[in-house]
C-alpha cells in the first residue's frame, strides 16, 4: 500500500471514530440532563410539602403508627407489675399466688436495716391489678433480712408467706375473720433489742406462715422446718425498736389489718429489702 493510501485510510479510521464519539455525547447529554430534570423535581416536591398548608403526602403502606397510635396501644397492654411497685423484683411478685387478692407488702429500707414500710394491697378478683388500701411505718429485724434466717440472728426471713391465723391480748376488733386465739399468754416478757419496753407488742399478733404448721394459734410451737430456722414470727404492735424477726406496726395499722384481712380472699405478706 502506498504512503497516501495509508494516510486517507488512517484518516478515514479517525473520522469514524470521531462519529461515534459524537453520536455518543449526545445520548450522554440526555442522560444527565432527565437525572437532573428528576433530581430537581424531587426537591421541587419536598420543598412543596414544606410550605405552611402544603399537601400532605400519602402514607406509605408501611408506615410506622404515629405516636398517639403507640400510646393508644400501649394503653391496653397489661402491665406485668400489676399496679405493684419496682421495688418488688419479679421473681417475687411470680411467687404470689394467682388466687391471692390481699397482700401486706413490707419493704425494707436496706438489706441490713430495721427499718421498713408495710402497704396493705387489695384487688377485686383474680389477674385485677392490685390497689393500695393503706400505709404505715414499721420495723423489721434488728440485723435486717435473710433468705437463710437462723433462730436468734435477729434477722427477719425475706420472701413470700401466708397468712391465716391471728390472735392477741386483747378482743379481736370488731369484724376480724381469722380465726382468732385471745389468751393471756400473749405477753412479751424482757426487753426489745435497744432495750425497750415491749409491753402491749402482742395486744394483736397476725402469725406469719414461716416455719410454722397453719390453722392453729400463733402461739403454737411446732416447727416444721426445725427449731434452727426459728420461729413465731409475727406482725405485731411495734415497740418503738427493731424485733428479733417479727415485723412491727402502729397499733391501729393492726388494728385495720384484721378488720380487714380475710381468709377468703388468700391474704399473702411478701417482705424483704428493695428489689428483693
Amino acid at each position: 500500500m502506498s504512503k497516501h493510501a495509508r494516510a486517507r485510510s488512517r484518516s478515514r479510521g479517525r473520522t469514524r471514530t470521531r462519529s461515534r464519539s459524537a453520536a455518543r455525547r449526545p445520548r450522554a447529554l440526555t442522560v444527565a440532563a432527565t437525572v437532573g430534570l428528576l433530581a430537581f423535581g424531587a426537591g421541587w416536591v419536598h420543598a412543596l410539602h414544606e410550605q405552611p398548608g402544603a399537601p400532605v403526602p400519602p402514607a406509605r403502606a408501611d408506615a410506622r403508627p404515629q405516636t398517639k397510635d403507640r400510646a393508644a396501644r400501649d394503653a391496653h397492654r397489661p402491665d406485668p407489675r400489676q399496679g405493684l411497685p419496682v421495688t418488688l423484683s419479679d421473681a417475687s411478685r411470680a411467687r404470689i399466688p394467682a388466687e391471692a387478692r390481699q397482700l401486706v407488702l413490707v419493704t425494707g429500707k436496706a438489706p441490713d436495716s430495721s427499718e421498713s414500710t408495710v402497704t396493705l394491697y387489695t384487688r377485686p378478683a383474680t389477674g385485677a391489678d392490685w390497689a393500695p388500701a393503706g400505709q404505715w411505718p414499721a420495723r423489721n429485724g434488728a440485723k435486717g433480712w435473710s433468705t437463710e434466717r437462723a433462730y436468734g440472728d435477729l434477722t427477719s426471713p425475706q420472701g413470700v408467706f401466708s397468712l391465716t391465723d391471728a390472735g392477741g391480748l386483747l378482743p379481736a376488733p370488731p369484724g376480724t375473720k381469722f380465726p382468732y386465739d385471745r389468751d393471756a399468754a400473749f405477753v412479751a416478757t424482757g426487753l426489745g433489742v435497744n432495750g425497750e419496753s415491749l409491753a402491749g407488742s402482742f395486744d394483736y399478733v397476725v402469725a406469719i406462715d414461716y416455719n410454722r404448721r397453719q390453722g392453729v394459734s400463733p402461739l403454737d410451737p411446732d416447727k416444721p422446718d426445725g427449731e434452727r430456722k426459728g420461729g413465731n414470727i409475727w406482725i405485731h404492735v411495734d415497740h418503738d425498736g427493731p424485733s428479733q424477726g417479727c415485723v412491727g406496726i402502729p397499733k391501729e395499722a393492726m388494728k385495720t389489718l384484721l378488720e380487714t384481712l380475710d381468709p377468703a380472699a388468700h391474704p399473702v405478706i411478701a417482705m424483704g429489702p428493695p428489689g428483693f
